[in-house]
């Protein structure tokens, strides 16, 4: 595990579910929690129950579809830090779950906008905050509906969820990931899904109707484990909560 002393954390989508809950247990490590939030008083409340709880938290206003956005975002946390230990780009969109036949561009863009224009414009602008740390993390806040594997499973309920944009998204993720990987060594970069593949489990959040197996807490055990790993540790792959996932 990496040292918790003024260790500091991005984290989009940070004011409920997933995020806030990675937010917490980092927080209560000792981490300064930037905490991302396009609502900003959804945000602020957020931070504010963080800070009750004793956490060091600085909510950042962050939409990840607007370039302007993100540039403030950078502007802020820099107000903050001259560097950026942890990036979780956990902020997602389900879509609506549109059968292929009735898709449009104009649902997928709006699913990819937030899933993969997202991730690589925050990624993109906070590249120099990530290099200029002594041990930079990014983390992917994927899906098993981004694995081929899965998708191809007539045993797993994604199978059967017959939709082109959120899958089809998180998969593009899954890639954009292992790139960077690839491109930027000195960076790990990896990905997370919040369920047990093996399973068929998945976190209950606000995306799901809180339909999952599994509580938000352990919905974050991958990410959280993927947020902590050392600077000898793995970069470019896929797991859950209780291993690796195949792509």
């Amino acid at each position: 595990m990496t040292n918790a002393e003024q260790t500091s954390v991005l984290i989009t989508g940070g004011n409920k579910g997933l995020g806030f809950e990675a937010a917490r247990r980092l927080g209560e490590m000792g981490w300064t929690v930037f905490l991302g939030s396009r609502d900003e008083g959804r945000g602020r409340a957020a931070a504010e129950k963080l800070t009750a709880g004793g956490v060091h938290v600085v909510m950042v206003p962050l939409d990840v579809t607007s370039d302007q956005s993100v540039t403030d975002a950078v502007r802020l946390v820099e107000q903050h830090t001259d560097h950026l230990d942890v990036l979780i780009n956990n902020a997602g969109a389900p879509g609506k779950g549109v059968a292929p036949a009735a898709a449009t561009v104009e649902e997928i863009h709006s699913v990819y906008d937030t899933n993969v224009y997202g991730p690589i414009r925050v990624t993109h602008a906070f590249l120099p905050l990530l290099q200029a740390a002594d041990h930079p993390r990014v983390v992917m806040v994927s899906s098993a509906g981004g694995s081929f594997t899965v998708v191809t499973d007539p045993e797993q309920p994604f199978s059967q969820f017959h939709e082109l944009a959120y899958s089809s998204s998180k998969a593009a993720l899954n890639m954009i990931t292992v790139r960077y990987a690839q491109a930027l060594p000195k960076i790990k970069f990896n990905v997370a899904t919040p369920g047990e593949v093996a399973n068929r489990k998945f976190a209950a959040t606000d995306m799901n109707h809180h339909t999952g197996e599994l509580t938000v807490t352990e919905g974050t055990d991958s990410i959280v484990r993927l947020a902590t790993i050392d600077a000898d540790g793995p970069t470019g792959i896929f797991v859950d909560r209780l291993g690796p996932v195949a792509w």
